[in-house]
């Protein structure tokens, strides 16, 4: 889906929102501390004995798990589909979200299913698949508390793991009181109270419980999810039937290898050693067993997956969905989720949105990247997303995409800077001719101020230094002078 708005109306929009870019860099801030300091715990128990491996140790193994299940990803899919079947479940395969979303609907048509509750689940975000349901008079209802604010609103996620990042309590309250039919508190008993009472009656008329999935563990076929509600562990075991919804890409080969990611995606995410729930799902509900589902429907989706595993760009595949590339973002702190206008925001965004869903789209989505390398610093598979960003501009210069401007500054700048004396030249005159445009501090240091054209947004939100009156190449060869003569 694009959206509906250009993506600069979009930028500006955010930065003009004051509330949105507080909430935001808060947040983004905080889980970005947590993280911090739960990594180096992490380092100081591997070294007593106590952890199975520091954050580079845990990184380097996930790493090597996950592209190792990439490259043998058919096995591994076949694998766990067996696992799945022979625990019990039913295994569908949809290529795209427009199948995806038609298995789900055969299914609840099947049981005669009107009503369904949702946790948290950024693919099914992906394929819209709430829309595509309640176009056919379905009622689903997001379970999650930040998803839940976020279906109210009207909006998609701003965070792929703290989806309503971006709301402050009184937008909260005004979203809940408009369903309660009268005014609510801001404080989080309420709040929390009123979400809890709404949602546990939600949860025990649901015909079917929709979730996706952190992790399938493909030795033995199960489905392993990480939530800090109970409301996955209710979507799972209360509802009848349950479908669960997984990127191809999703898997582990065995038990072994899921307490390798264990290790590291609750401390990426929120900074936690472990989220307070974490459901291993393997099979339907079993002779004796007081909950969990009769069915258990799992349908696994490549929606443009498979596209990625033959190019450059595999080891994005191997992300894991913990957002920390995103609270590490200078640019996602300063615009939040929704200028980014797709479904994944933040650096990994950048990378996947076009890569799933091509250039035509969103071939300005690469240019909200200041390339400063802080997501790799952070990701937990160290995913060098910064470095995917220039292959991708590189690709889209080479479908001749750039602005023409650009083109020809570009091709100026090259030829400048391939040859001395023209290089020379420039430098020197550099700072008369953007002479009109400096402005000066009381300290006396100047700056460039409302450079024109396609050099304005180098000034326009930020403070870019006036080339020296005096070069570097010139201050040297004086150096060089002056050393020589004592």
């Amino acid at each position: 889906m694009v959206a509906k708005t250009p993506f600069l109306e979009r930028v500006e929009k955010a930065l003009a929102d004051e509330h949105l870019r507080g909430a935001v860099r808060y947040t983004a801030e905080n889980l970005y501390m947590k993280r911090k300091a739960v990594m180096a715990d992490l380092n100081a128990l591997a070294v007593k004995g106590e952890a199975i491996g520091t954050f580079e140790e845990l990184r380097a193994r996930a790493q090597e798990i996950k592209l190792h299940t990439l490259a043998h990803l058919d096995g591994y899919l076949k694998q766990a589909a067996e696992q799945i079947r022979k625990n019990g479940g039913v295994v569908h395969w949809a290529k795209d979200a427009e199948e995806a979303n038609r298995i789900v609907l055969e299914i609840c048509k099947k049981r005669g299913a009107r009503k369904l509750i949702k946790s948290k689940s950024m693919v099914t975000e992906e394929i819209h698949m709430n829309h595509a349901l309640e176009a056919e008079g379905l009622e689903i209802v997001e379970s999650d508390l930040g998803e839940y604010i976020i279906q109210l609103a009207k909006e998609t996620p701003a965070h792929i793991v703290i989806p309503a990042i971006h709301k402050t309590r009184r937008q909260i309250a005004d979203l809940f009181g408009a369903v309660a039919g009268h005014e609510l508190e801001t404080d989080t008993k309420t709040l929390a109270g009123f979400a809890r009472a709404t949602l546990r009656q939600k949860f025990m008329n649901a015909d079917v419980g929709v979730t996706g999935a952190n992790f399938v563990v493909a030795e033995t076929g199960t489905i392993c999810l990480v939530t800090n509600e109970g409301n996955g562990r209710l979507t799972t075991s209360v509802p009848p039937c349950q479908i669960s919804l997984v990127g191809i890409e999703k898997l582990v080969p065995n038990l072994e290898d899921l307490a390798v990611m264990m290790g590291l995606l609750p401390r990426s995410a929120t900074g936690q050693k472990i989220t307070t729930y974490f459901n291993m799902i393997t099979g339907p509900r079993r002779p004796g067993e007081p909950d969990g589902p009769e069915e258990l429907h799992v349908i696994f989706l490549d929606n443009g997956r498979s596209n990625i595993l033959a190019t450059r760009y595999r080891e994005v595949l191997t992300c894991i969905r913990c957002g920390a590339c995103l609270n590490s973002c200078p640019v996602y702190r300063q615009l939040g989720g929704h200028a980014y206008g797709s479904i994944y925001p933040g650096p990994i965004g950048t990378v996947l949105t076009p890569l799933l869903q091509g250039f035509d789209q969103w071939d300005e989505l690469l240019q909200a990247c200041s390339l400063c390398g802080a997501c790799a610093e952070n990701c937990p598979l160290g995913i060098q997303l910064h470095k995917h960003i220039i292959h991708l501009r590189g690709e889209l210069v080479r479908q001749g995409r750039e602005h023409p401007l650009m083109r020809t500054a570009l091709k100026a700048v090259h030829f400048a800077w391939t040859r001395p004396g023209v290089y020379r030249f420039v430098a020197r005159s550099a700072h008369l001719g953007v002479k009109p445009f400096i402005r000066r501090r009381a300290d006396g240091t100047e700056y460039l101020d409302n450079l024109p054209s396609i050099a304005a947004g180098w000034t326009n939100s930020r403070t870019m230094p006036a080339p020296a009156r005096k070069p570097f190449h010139r201050r040297w060869a004086e150096l060089q002078r002056e050393e020589g003569a004592k």
